[in-house]
């Protein structure tokens, strides 16, 4: 009996905690790795304008999700207000969430636009950044992709 009580709740254990990871990779773009952004720093994308790779040696985790910088100062100013350098729609592609699709980014593609940072696919058939600054119009393309992002963010890719 005792060994029937304990794999029971070891097995609500195992069924919790991997229903907690499976949301957090729902609604972020990560791996196994649990690493945001590819290892690309938040705080360079949105203050500097720059999608540079951070360093490991400055890491901070936010949400159990692991964040890499650039320098300690980056870490610092994340680690004040992370929320503010959180990337829009968990890091999937903005241009694929407006379609109603997570698709993975390439982290050398983004815009930064009222203080915030979207995240485009590119590969060799699409640039996905180009097919949202041609629409011309950021306000209808967030407003779409918000709306999208409600019910994407609590599904798999």
């Amino acid at each position: 009996m005792k060994n029937l009580i304990k794999t029971t709740i070891l097995g609500l254990i195992l069924v919790v905690s991997t229903s907690v990871f499976a949301q957090d990779k729902m609604a972020n773009n990560i791996d196994n790795s649990n690493i945001a952004l590819s290892g690309y720093s938040p705080v360079s994308y949105l203050d500097l304008g720059l999608a540079q790779r951070g360093n490991k040696a400055y890491k901070s985790e936010y949400k159990k999700i692991a964040y890499y910088f650039t320098s300690a100062e980056q870490k610092t100013t994340f680690d004040k207000n992370p929320e503010k350098y959180l990337p829009q729609y968990g890091g999937y592609c903005a241009f694929g969430t407006y379609a109603g699709a997570k698709f993975r980014v390439d982290p050398t593609k983004f815009i930064v636009k009222d203080g915030k940072y979207y995240l485009y696919l590119n590969d060799t058939e699409l640039d996905a950044k180009q097919l949202w600054l041609a629409e011309d119009n950021h306000s209808k393309l967030k407003s779409v992709a918000d709306k999208n992002w409600k019910k994407l963010s609590k599904t798999y890719n």
